[in-house]
């Protein structure tokens, strides 16, 4: 059992384990290197690789090409010099714990926490709005509420909109994992039909959502339905269960993408 467990790794499973995780490993440097100036660089040397070939093997320069390799033979040390410290930051985010967290899947236990305050707040007709930040920042109306900046629980969320409070009217905005202010303006929904059918809340909810990838959730404060709101689109009565799983999901791929925490302790977002 052992040898054919061993010639089964050898003659095939050894490679795909090893492009998986070659490819991986890139993955997650390019991951690092977007938005910097590395990835001009990259972009550079692909050209000047492709250059390099076209002057060796189709146009047969042989002073072009002699500096061409010339180049490559040191390029190492040239980019180690123009980029060290770019490098240095590299290095030091490889050893960060923001960096460990892009490679292990992150507990997403806020999640429960916003899923349970949202069904006691159902279950006792207490209008709720939170709005979850995605990939395109909401700054411009976190700053419109009062800073909060605290771990995302039930008892904090339940705390905000408890009835006739300060912060009750507005809407929370979770960040990633932390929950960062409370009672924000959002602008409501373009859509005049709909003062008919949906409430302030509601209507602030899909209109934060037609211009930006945010979830917003609500509760209404009339019926003690839950409603999902994203892409310019409102989903009424979603079982707690489903919004639970489906949250999870929505950060998850945040997290695969590298965007997840993306700005945490990062000064000047508050």
């Amino acid at each position: 059992m052992a040898d054919a467990l061993a010639r089964f790794w050898n003659n095939g499973l050894i490679h795909v384990v090893d492009i998986l995780l070659l490819s991986f490993v890139i993955y997650r440097i390019l991951v690092l290197f977007h938005g910097t100036r590395a990835v001009q660089v990259l972009r550079g040397l692909v050209i000047l690789a492709v250059v390099t070939f076209l002057v060796d093997n189709v146009l047969r320069l042989p002073a072009l090409g002699w500096v061409l390799r010339t180049f490559w033979i040191a390029w190492g040390a040239v980019l180690v010099v123009v980029f060290q410290p770019e490098l240095r930051a590299f290095l030091a985010q490889i050893g960060s714990r923001r960096f460990a967290r892009t490679l292990i899947p992150p507990e997403l236990t806020f999640v429960d926490e916003i899923v349970d305050a949202l069904k006691e707040a159902a279950a006792n007709k207490i209008g709720m709005l939170i709005v979850l930040e995605q990939e395109t920042g909401l700054r411009n109306f976190i700053g419109t509420g009062t800073p909060i900046n605290g771990d995302v629980t039930k008892d904090l969320l339940l705390t905000l909109f408890f009835p006739n409070t300060l912060l009750h009217d507005g809407a929370a905005i979770v960040r990633d994992d932390r929950l960062v202010a409370a009672g924000c303006v959002l602008p409501l929904s373009n859509d005049p039909s709909l003062a008919r059918i949906f409430g302030t809340r509601h209507r602030a909810a899909l209109g934060v959502s037609e211009i930006s990838d945010a979830l917003a959730l609500v509760v209404s404060e009339e019926t003690g339905t839950l409603s999902l709101t994203h892409s310019g689109r409102i989903e009424r009565d979603i079982a707690p269960e489903d919004l639970r799983e489906r949250l999870k999901a929505a950060y998850r791929l945040l997290n695969d993408r590298g965007l997840f925490r993306r700005r945490a302790n990062r000064s000047g977002d508050l």
